[in-house]
């Protein structure tokens, strides 16, 4: 019974937070600061929550940071995101065998 309890509140809650702003702004929202800050709110929410599960995906934490070094420069010089996600994953792993063949 409480599995459909919380199933109705989540509902309740996310209905609300989409429905209040369309109640409340009735028109379109002119300040530049507002609408560049809603501008960047997805893309800091995505970065908060993927980074921290990026330095705890791998065993070592250096072999992480150093997946993600070789993905933020793979991803700035415009390569396609299987190329990313493969050079992270090769990067994480030599790096890996690196730290176990030196301890």
């Amino acid at each position: 019974m409480s599995f459909y309890i919380y199933v109705l509140v989540m509902a309740v809650v996310t209905y609300l937070v989409r429905m209040v702003p369309l109640v409340l702004l009735k028109r379109e929202i002119q300040n530049t600061f507002i609408k560049s800050f809603l501008y960047y709110v997805p893309y800091a929410a995505l970065a908060s929550m993927t980074f921290p599960a990026i330095l705890f995906s791998a065993g070592q934490t250096a072999a992480a940071l150093a997946g993600f070094a070789v993905a933020v420069f793979l991803a700035f010089r415009e390569k396609g995101l299987l190329l990313v996600a493969l050079g992270a994953c090769i990067t994480v792993f030599a790096v890996e065998q690196g730290i176990a063949l030196l301890g």
